[in-house]
């Protein structure tokens, strides 16, 4: 298959997988807190390690565009209000391939390392920008921020690294586990 057509399909699978991780609610994993930890940006990052960081801010506005209608149309929350701003629900999301990309690139003579840091800064970019524009939107006062970022962005970042390394070996068939990784 033609690169072209390879992104395209990638973009369109992770895509849709993002918006099924949506519709359906298993994008949200029940938490302590009463908030939901969400693995709706791991279809982003995966995009981004695989294909580029092209494809990872498609799946990022797909991801971002499904959330703003999602709260418009179907809110789950009273929260959920806040996600019809698209400067909340869109571009914080465009950025998470980007960064996420960046890393791999910089880490993947070290796959597993390179793997489990681009979870895990793609994830905190997607906490770090929604919580950042939450706050610059008068939402929630800056002050309650960083609470909600420990308590959520922490074991967020943590299932992304573990879903990106499996999902993204498994895909290039990287060995992990002991002794070094290899592409």
């Amino acid at each position: 298959m033609n690169d072209r057509i390879r992104k395209i399909v990638v973009t369109g699978v992770l895509g849709a997988i993002s918006i099924f991780l949506g519709i359906t609610h298993w994008g949200f994993i029940p938490w302590f807190s009463g908030a939901s930890l969400t693995i709706m940006h791991v279809p982003v990052i995966i995009g981004a390690v695989l294909e580029g960081p092209v494809v990872g801010t498609l799946i990022g506005l797909i991801f971002g565009v499904f959330s703003l209608i999602q709260a418009a149309v179907a809110p789950s929350g009273p929260t959920d209000v806040w996600f019809t701003n698209p400067l909340l629900s869109v571009l914080p999301r465009l950025f998470i391939g980007i960064i996420s990309w960046l890393v791999w690139k910089s880490l993947k003579k070290n796959p597993t390392v390179g793997l489990i840091a681009s979870g895990i800064a793609g994830s905190l970019t997607n906490t770090v920008l929604v919580l950042g524009m939450i706050g610059m939107l008068g939402f929630i006062p800056w002050q309650a921020l960083p609470a909600i970022a420990l308590v959520n962005g922490l074991p967020e970042a943590a299932v992304s690294a573990v879903l990106v390394l499996l999902v993204v070996a498994a895909v290039r068939q990287i060995k992990v586990g002991r002794g070094k990784s290899k592409l």
